[in-house]
């Protein structure tokens, strides 16, 4: 298989998995933040070359799952007061936050990527692929292992397409 290929493939593989392309991802909090892919290197905890790699698609997932758990921090704090107006000393403050953590990633406690989206569409597309019932009972042989998954479920199976999900 020759590289654009590859790229392609992986770059296919990265909106299944996040979402959207990690490149676009990667690059929107280059920007937002003002840093050079090096210096979000760093602050992720990952090396620059394999940062590069990600983002071109030469590479298709992030293997860390702190290095995620980083990303989506940085990607939340964007929305900050602070950082949103480019105060720079948020900015940096923002920076060392998430470069000075350590996050531990469980089943319960790593966010995801919507892929853009609402709570709505989400438990409509639940619903699409199964009755209520099905999800009832889903719920209930997932909850003791996976209580998010079980509510999630839940909450598809009660939701009636209006626009304030329960």
């Amino acid at each position: 298989m020759d590289e654009q290929k590859i790229i392609q493939r992986n770059v296919e593989w990265q909106r299944k998995w996040y979402g959207e392309p990690l490149g676009d991802r990667l690059r929107r909090l280059v920007v937002a933040f003002d840093v050079s892919q090096a210096y979000l290197a760093e602050v992720l905890g990952i090396s620059a070359p394999m940062l590069s790699q990600v983002m071109s698609g030469r590479r298709a997932k992030i293997g860390n799952p702190a290095v995620l758990a980083r990303l989506i921090m940085l990607e939340r704090k964007v929305l900050t007061p602070g950082v949103a107006s480019g105060d720079r000393k948020a900015i940096e403050e923002a920076m060392r936050d998430v470069r000075d953590s350590n996050p531990t990633v469980g089943r319960d406690s790593l966010p995801v990527y919507s892929g853009g989206l609402d709570d709505g569409q989400l438990l409509a597309a639940i619903r699409d692929v199964a009755e209520d019932e099905n999800l009832t009972e889903a719920a209930e042989l997932l909850d003791k292992d996976y209580p998010a998954i079980a509510d999630l479920l839940r909450r598809a199976g009660k939701y009636d397409g209006g626009s304030q999900p329960e």
